[in-house]
């Protein structure tokens, strides 16, 4: 008998790693934000020196929220109560009515890099130091020969590992996005946090079949670079970071090999990001509406799903529920097609 689970949307709980909280330029010195993430409410602040912070939001002394009207003084985080002050570190360093400072009351402490344009938070939910780095992108730090990034973001309502799966299901890329044929898996390979995949994929264009690549380079749960090839080359960075276990926000960040005039750049560069944000969009309510199935009926030619979901599986410190085979979503989610390039120019999968 199939054991369904009714009441959980999934079985993982909130994945560590390095995770967007995030992009450099949207954080002002002296900037206090409100950000929710990892089931928490939290403080993104940046001190005068033009360091970036991320704390716990709510001040240990009576509960007030940090982010708003919390105010930075130098490299310390004043509270908008009583006017409490915090080091990065998350020490009370500063009672102003008081004498003495309060060594119990302290902060939870993220650790934050500022990496490729992007504000990278660390998080582990027994606060362990970070286990790996956030690797610098060449092509983000070249503004010679790439353009200005250009930006989407995403609020799903679907863990991190529903979303993260779609990159080893070539199947879907024909049926969902409807490329021209099911993409070719070259490889699919793991080693420790790293997680690569090369595959060869079909862009329907108005010029015809275009042939591509698509390489992606995972680095934990948070982090990928998927290089794009065939019609122009594309970079992105792609990020997910956990609301909740099971709503993400996703952001992605993309720039494009310059093309020698800046009207084309423009042109090509915006409509391949915009095929891809619709892609997105297509994706969003399967992700939103799918049931998580423990062990898959999968098709002998289906990509690499059980490699990945054991890669996936060393990111959870706390423990994975197994007490169900099928977990389904409580709420339902519509759904509306696109017009993307793929759909114009491409052949139907369900005529065929």
């Amino acid at each position: 008998m199939t054991r369904i689970d009714t009441e959980n949307r999934s079985p993982f709980p909130i994945p560590f790693g390095w995770f967007q909280i995030g992009w450099g330029g949207d954080l002002k010195p002296g900037e206090v934000k409100p950000l929710e993430y990892f089931g928490r409410h939290l403080a993104l602040w940046r001190d005068d020196n033009g360091v970036a912070k991320l704390n716990s939001a709510h001040c240990p002394h009576l509960g007030a929220h940090l982010a708003y009207g919390g105010t930075v003084h130098g490299e310390e985080l004043t509270c908008p109560f009583h006017g409490w002050r915090f080091t990065a570190d998350g020490r009370n360093s500063h009672i102003p009515y008081s004498q003495r400072i309060n060594k119990k009351a302290c902060l939870d402490t993220f650790p934050v890099v500022e990496r490729n344009g992007l504000l990278m938070a660390w998080y582990h939910p027994d606060g362990s130091e970070p286990q790996w780095e956030v690797p610098e992108v060449p092509e983000f730090n070249d503004p010679d020969n790439f353009t200005e990034v250009i930006t989407r973001e995403y609020v799903i309502e679907a863990p991190w590992q529903e979303l993260a799966e779609n990159g080893v299901d070539s199947a879907h890329f024909r049926y969902v996005h409807h490329t021209e044929e099911v993409p070719e898996l070259v490889s699919y390979d793991t080693d420790g946090h790293l997680a690569q995949m090369r595959s060869i994929q079909k862009f329907p264009t108005p010029r015809g079949v275009v042939d591509g690549r698509i390489d992606a380079d995972s680095h934990g749960p948070g982090f990928s670079v998927i290089r794009f090839g065939g019609i122009v080359d594309t970079v992105l960075m792609g990020c997910n970071s956990p609301i909740t276990p099971n709503r993400c926000h996703m952001r992605f960040t993309f720039t494009v090999r310059r093309l020698g005039d800046d009207a084309i750049n423009s042109t090509v560069g915006q409509a391949f990001v915009d095929e891809i944000d619709k892609q997105v969009q297509e994706d969003t309510p399967i992700w939103q509406n799918k049931a998580y199935i423990a062990r898959p009926a999968l098709a002998d030619t289906d990509g690499p799903f059980t490699k990945f979901r054991r890669w996936a599986s060393q990111f959870y410190a706390e423990p994975v529920d197994d007490g169900a085979d099928v977990y389904v979503p409580q709420d339902a989610y519509p759904f509306e097609p696109l017009e993307t390039a793929s759909r114009k120019y491409g052949s139907d999968p369900f005529q065929s």
